[in-house]
């Protein structure tokens, strides 16, 4: 019997699972181990939560934990409960599924002000994470900056703009929906450093801002090449064009804006105490399709600054790291002698949840060819559970996560599938014991 580690129950850890299982068949034992109780990763906090389509995926996840072959060992944080060294000593092989959960640095003077939030804290907060359910971000002031030309961005822009009644059929934390209801912003300004053909927003997600009850969409024409310069384009750019030129063209007035400012490069945060507006600089496309400063700056006055510039995996004591690209380093990836990686703590923070199939797939053939069939021996998830009982861990097992996913479901708002549970305490609660 091999057996196998996975830190991580995202979308990585499961398609790496899913992939060990195809490989080894019965010859596998497999353990997803996270540092929550509740599995799932960027498919429970990281998704839209007004895109419950997408989150379905969970389904095809929850077969493979159900396995036989398969564990969701939860509540464990590797670092504190155990190490990865004696993760290893158990395990034939050790996947790092960890993600890349903390933001890029916006890095500008002023960055820190308050009312300067990463992506990754504020998509977190509406999801009901329970590391941001505090953040409490400023909504008492008429605008927000956004900063970033990916889905990301336009994830935070249209949650900002949408109506109580538009978030109907979706799972956004309670405290989130309330607060936005309250909010007092009516202008969204998008910040992009280069022009519209170099955005990587995707056709669909930026669609749906021009159905916002409350909320039209600009782009100044401007800032748009010429309809000929498309052509060139590949098909989903050219149809996300297809959206920016009739958001340029579009004459509705609604109580809010969404604003769409390409060549505006952010260079600084003012204000005394708090945010209160952002410094942009004009920028020109090189040769090179660089963004390159004009000197020409202009100041928007703003109350929350939402930084979408891209996310980082955080490094971990002895394994190599890639400063560079916000990952760990490795080869088609493999980090070492049975120590592996999957998704963005392998690719970086790019692709969509798809992508990590191929990748954990391609592990778990790695992880194949290298072990074969076999027993080495290891102790696997019996000694993993032997030393949590020594040293008095909870760990969450996927039985415990269908009693919270029960009591989240029971408690739900008219029309909401869930409630999600924003600490960590009020989800073992469900529990006993």
């Amino acid at each position: 019997m091999r057996h196998v580690a996975i830190i991580g129950s995202g979308p990585a850890g499961f398609y790496s699972a899913e992939g060990l299982q195809k490989q080894f068949g019965d010859g596998v034992r497999i353990d997803l181990i996270d540092r929550l109780p509740v599995p799932y990763g960027l498919i429970r906090s990281g998704v839209a939560p007004d895109h419950q389509s997408i989150k379905a995926v969970s389904k095809r996840y929850e077969k493979v934990a159900l396995s036989d072959r398969v564990r969701f060992v939860g509540n464990i944080v590797v670092g504190k409960e155990i190490s990865l060294d004696e993760l290893a000593s158990m395990y034939d092989a050790v996947i790092l599924a960890t993600g890349a959960p903390v933001d890029r640095p916006l890095g500008i003077p002023g960055s820190d002000l308050p009312g300067v939030i990463g992506s990754a804290a504020f998509v977190g907060w509406y999801n009901g994470h329970p590391d941001f359910a505090d953040l409490d971000p400023p909504l008492d002031g008429e605008t927000a900056v956004v900063i970033g030309a990916g889905n990301v961005a336009l994830d935070v822009a249209r949650i900002l703009s949408k109506t109580a009644g538009e978030f109907e059929g979706s799972d956004i934390a309670g405290h989130a929906l309330e607060a936005l209801d309250q909010s007092s912003i009516r202008r969204i300004r998008i910040l992009g450093r280069r022009g519209p053909h170099q955005i990587a927003m995707t056709p669909k997600e930026l669609g749906e801002l021009g159905h916002l009850e409350a909320a039209s969409p600009r782009v100044d024409p401007d800032d748009l090449p010429p309809d000929i310069d498309d052509a060139a384009l590949e098909p989903g750019l050219r149809k996300s064009m297809a959206h920016l030129r009739e958001f340029a063209a579009g004459t509705a007035e609604k109580d809010k804006t969404i604003t769409f400012d390409f060549f505006a490069m952010p260079v600084a945060v003012q204000g005394e105490g708090r945010v209160e507006r952002i410094v942009v600089e004009r920028t020109r496309l090189a040769e090179d399709l660089r963004a390159v400063p004009t000197g020409e700056r202009t100041a928007i006055p703003c109350g929350l600054v939402v930084s979408c510039i891209g996310y980082r995996t955080p490094p971990i004591d002895g394994v190599p790291y890639d400063e560079a690209g916000g990952r760990f380093a490795n080869r088609d990836g493999m980090i070492a002698d049975g120590l592996y990686c999957v998704g963005w703590a392998r690719r970086g923070p790019t692709g969509t949840i798809g992508t990590n199939r191929p990748d954990g797939f391609e592990v778990a053939e790695t992880i194949f060819a290298t072990l074969g069939q076999g027993d080495s021996g290891k102790g696997g998830g019996a000694a993993l559970d032997r030393l949590l009982a020594e040293r008095d861990a909870r760990p969450v097992a996927f039985c415990d996560w269908q009693k919270i996913e029960a009591a989240e479901t029971a408690r739900a708002r008219s029309g909401s599938p869930r409630e999600k549970f924003t600490s960590i305490a009020e989800m073992l609660g469900t529990l006993g014991g």
